[in-house]
């Protein structure tokens, strides 16, 4: 099947009232094409007058016309969506062996544009123009993923990359939050409650809860909602700047302080500091912490002048702040005074009901994040890959998922994701020491029959290396009576 696709162009309108063919016509007269779909910036009334003259001039011909009305006839990214979305629809019901054909003529030159750089990327097609009364084949002039195509996609991989650490928009609110399970509608409410106050807050849970989006909801409902919340990452600055970055510090206070620079505390006045990974910071810095915290005022290194300063303190970790001071690895003083009010975010595995909400939450998020990528096509989920999703532990939690989803999104060419897709996307599952094969957690994605074969094939294995190979040595190292127990739980495990 061959399909033309082109902008209806004000000469192809006026052929139809002054008498004489126009670009489009000229093109479904030149090739034996079985249909053309035509993209329209007009009224449509002239869409619908133009699409039935053709009909007749071309009666073998399906004519297909869509209005695309632009805010301006060189929209770029407009022209580019109206495009691209044409044709993946065309070619959903068409058939992936269709030949495709773009029209340069008819249109705006950034209509031309958008045609090249979609015949060379996302649909390769045959490109076409009018010239001197005759329909031409027009050749690609360049190598567009050689020689274009890292410039198009810097921009976004770039918010690909940036969006893959899973930090939420300053605009996150409680409503962003997916709380279908009875623990996150608790965690929920307790942290309602907590945000009006003018305490510190502690928040707990592994990597990849949403500590940071649970953070920017309480900021937003907060008395200091229209104030900034300032957010510092402790484990990402070096020990030596800590008190810096955290306090600010003087012209001159230490080699490369080539001005004065406000802290964290200082930039946040009057709104909320928000400590991520606050298990990070050194003893010496939790010893100005707890100073600031107790007295409400800083001092920058390197001067003698005291500032006030009004903070709301939220402070986030994914370690376990209270054994932590049991082992004199976090100062029990600070301790106390950060978790006043504490809020343990709960790990996906134990939020029954949310991760059906979540899948489509970010899927629809990612499809969006990437729709300028010239490289991609929104997707969808079939139940087999959905079910692979549902079946996972998720140790990463939302973070590995939204990851996941990401790379399985940009490597399949597939508009319905296959459950291959997803396999192809999961990251291998990190298997946990020998010493802790009791303390798994069991409940969703736990597998007792999976965890005995591990156990098996690792000692199984160890006892055959340490053995040079030799069965019968193999099997006396792990207790069994003879190699031909050993053999015969091999092909069990299919060893």
């Amino acid at each position: 099947m061959r399909i033309l696709f082109a902008w209806i162009g004000r000469a192809d309108l006026d052929a139809e009232q002054r008498s004489f063919v126009g670009p489009i016509l000229d093109a479904l007269r030149s090739r034996p094409f079985n249909a053309a779909y035509l993209l329209c910036n007009w009224p449509e009334a002239e869409m619908e007058r133009y699409r039935d003259w053709l009909a007749r001039e071309a009666p073998t011909v399906r004519i297909v016309a869509r209005l695309a009305l632009l805010p301006q006839p060189n929209a770029f990214t407009e022209i580019y969506r109206h495009a691209s979305a044409f044709i993946a629809e065309a070619l959903e019901s068409a058939g992936p062996m269709t030949a495709l054909t773009f029209h340069l003529s008819p249109g705006t030159p950034v209509m031309a544009s958008v045609w090249l750089l979609l015949a060379t990327s996302r649909f390769p097609a045959e490109l076409i123009e009018s010239s001197a009364g005759s329909l031409n084949t027009v050749q690609h002039p360049f190598n567009l993923p050689a020689e274009i195509l890292p410039d198009l996609l810097r921009e976004p991989d770039r918010r690909l990359a940036e969006s893959s650490a899973e930090r939420p928009g300053a605009e996150s609110s409680f409503g962003a939050i997916v709380k279908r399970s009875p623990a996150m509608k608790r965690v929920v409410a307790l942290a309602r409650k907590a945000a009006p106050r003018n305490v510190p807050l502690l928040i707990e849970g592994e990597s990849g809860t949403g500590k940071e989006l649970m953070a920017r909801a309480v900021h937003s409902i907060s008395p200091r909602a229209d104030k900034a919340m300032v957010v510092v990452n402790c484990g990402a600055i070096p020990a030596n700047l800590v008190e810096s970055r955290l306090f600010g510090h003087n012209k001159g206070a230490f080699t490369g302080a080539d001005r004065a620079q406000p802290g964290c505390f200082e930039e946040a006045d009057g709104g909320t500091l928000f400590l991520d990974e606050v298990g990070e910071l050194p003893l010496s810095a939790q010893v100005a912490l707890l100073r600031v915290l107790q007295e409400g005022e800083v001092t920058r290194i390197g001067e003698n002048i005291v500032r006030k300063v009004d903070v709301r303190v939220i402070a986030a970790t994914n370690r376990d702040l209270f054994a932590e001071t049991i082992e004199r690895r976090f100062r029990e003083d600070l301790f106390y005074r950060l978790a006043v009010l504490r809020i343990h975010l709960p790990p996906l595995r134990e939020r029954e009901g949310d991760l059906p909400l979540l899948l489509d939450e970010l899927l629809a998020r990612i499809n969006e994040e990437m729709a300028d990528d010239p490289l991609f096509k929104a997707k969808d989920l079939d139940a087999g890959a959905r079910a692979l999703l549902l079946d996972q532990r998720w140790p990463g939690n939302i973070r590995e998922l939204q990851n996941t989803l990401r790379r399985a999104l940009v490597w399949s060419d597939r508009q319905m994701l296959q459950a291959d897709d997803i396999a192809d996307a999961l990251l291998p599952e990190i298997v946990p020491r020998t010493d802790d094969i009791l303390d798994r957690p069991i409940g969703k994605g736990f597998n007792l029959d999976r965890i005995l074969r591990d156990v098996e094939t690792h000692y199984i294995s160890r006892a055959l290396d340490s053995a040079g190979g030799n069965k019968s040595r193999a099997a006396r190292l792990i207790g069994y009576s003879s190699y031909q127990q050993l053999d015969a739980r091999r092909a069990k495990l299919g060893l």
